[in-house]
């Protein structure tokens, strides 16, 4: 998508879910031909003229000002992540991207397999999955069966029935949040070719996965939890932490979850845990072998 159309669908998606009580603009009972406050009513809020507002929606973002951008960003009520979303889709920002496949560093890989009762991985920048331990494979996917090019937590989510299975009645939100993480990434860097790619492939292969782009919203990935119904060990409750590699660029984020101490998940970790001991190095072989999901 171009990235005036990206700024100007953005900034109509969000007008579009305020209603005129939530800012306290009256309505006086009128009939109102579109969702949410009108465009005039957003520029009042915002302290700047309609055409001035218009201009913005028309994807026109060339020397607004830092200032009138806060502006709208209150008149809107975005919150942070939203709000730094909308200042890079005017003032996109220069990411130098890496010229080939992510590269591992060896002690990553030796963190990831000495992580032996819970699940843990490294994605790239485009939700590739770059390397990841035993216990990732048995709670969520066997991803050294999957072809390199899919190897990523979007393909997964969006076009794996059998994925999609195990998450279960958690597959909507979890589905949402990958297309909420994209769009934030989008924002990182739009003219990215491989993530338009990913893109671009997810909204052909996928009418749910669509709808949700055509929503817009935008969510860095943080913290949170994954709920598995596993065929073997019944349902899995694991909180998650990510972690960012700094001094990585080529990567994104090292992803760790955890068991509550006590809990039926600690207990189905640790039959997992048990159960993979048996696959050797040369069954991990694959696994470090940098994924290209992106392209």
């Amino acid at each position: 998508m171009a990235r005036n159309a990206e700024l100007g669908e953005f900034l109509r998606s969000r007008r579009a879910r305020l209603r005129p009580e939530d800012v306290g603009v009256p309505s006086y009972g009128s009939r109102r031909r579109v969702p949410g406050l009108r465009r005039e009513e957003l520029a009042q809020l915002a302290g700047v003229s309609v055409a001035y507002y218009i201009r913005l929606e028309q994807g026109t973002a060339e020397g607004v000002s830092a200032e009138v951008l806060d502006a709208v960003s209150r008149a809107l009520r975005l919150d942070g992540d939203e709000h730094a979303h909308l200042h890079r889709l005017a003032h996109p920002p220069r990411r130098p991207r890496a010229a080939g496949p992510p590269r591992l560093r060896a002690p990553l890989q030796h963190l990831l397999d000495s992580i032996t009762h819970a699940p843990a991985y490294v994605v790239g920048h485009y939700t590739n999955v770059v390397a990841w331990n035993r216990l990732t494979a048995a709670v969520f996917v066997d991803l050294a069966n999957v072809p390199a090019d899919e190897r990523t937590w979007s393909h997964q989510i969006h076009l794996n029935d059998d994925y999609r299975a195990r998450l279960g009645d958690n597959w909507p939100a979890v589905a949402r949040r990958n297309v909420a993480y994209l769009r934030f990434r989008s924002g990182q860097d739009p003219d990215d070719p491989r993530l338009r790619a990913l893109i671009g492939t997810l909204r052909e292969r996928s009418p749910e996965f669509g709808r949700m782009w055509s929503a817009h919203h935008v969510t860095d990935l943080t913290h949170g939890e994954a709920r598995i119904d596993h065929p073997d060990v019944g349902r899995l409750v694991l909180p998650f932490e990510t972690l960012h590699l700094p001094g990585d660029p080529d990567l994104s984020r090292l992803m760790l979850y955890a068991a509550e101490p006590g809990s039926t998940s600690e207990e189905a970790l640790r039959k997992l845990a048990e159960t993979s001991a048996h696959l050797s190095s040369a069954d991990l072989a694959d696994r470090e072998t940098p994924s290209r999901s992106g392209d």
